[in-house]
């Protein structure tokens, strides 16, 4: 059975990372101060459209932007279970342990994310789902025999063989 305590600090946590996504999300000219009389003073001025560049990471970016809302909606189902008097002990305890499980696996994941940046000096998404581990690197080199290392890596870290893809993306 979930107590109070624990309630407060999944409720917390979701609310944090909810803000933190949207910290991430949000457009960098909305960041950054400009001086008005600088504007003014500048003859060559025009009101015209910002380009907007794609960087290498912008990939990596939305994809980790889109697991954690997913993850999110689903924390947020699965408390409302909890939350909910009509549930059963025995659904409470299943969405409990849900809960745990998508945490365990983002720990997991960063963990796998910061291995790979460590050995191989690249920057990666990793996403496990249901056993599966899928690997997107953010590198020009689309070696064979490098997604045969990343994978050794990462099953290194398993006592069970794992289901294990990469994907290359510049």
């Amino acid at each position: 059975m979930i107590n109070k305590r624990s309630l407060w600090f999944l409720t917390l946590f979701s609310l944090i990372l909810v803000l933190s996504i949207y910290y991430i999300t949000m457009p960098s000219e909305l960041l950054l101060t400009t001086d008005k009389s600088q504007v003014n003073n500048n003859d060559n001025y025009t009101n015209s459209e910002p380009t907007i560049s794609v960087e290498e990471s912008d990939l990596l970016v939305a994809l980790r932007v889109e697991s954690d809302e997913e993850m999110t909606k689903e924390i947020e189902d699965l408390q409302l279970v909890l939350t909910n008097t009509e549930s059963s002990v025995d659904e409470k305890n299943k969405a409990y342990e849900k809960i745990k499980q998508l945490n365990d696996n983002r720990g997991e994941e960063e963990k796998l994310e910061t291995q790979i940046k460590e050995n191989y000096k690249l920057d990666s998404f990793v996403k496990i789902t249901n056993g599966q581990i899928n690997v997107t690197v953010n590198s020009s080199e689309h070696s064979e025999s490098l997604a045969n290392n990343i994978m050794r890596t990462i099953q290194s870290n398993y006592d069970d063989s794992k289901y294990i893809t990469v994907k290359f993306q510049k």
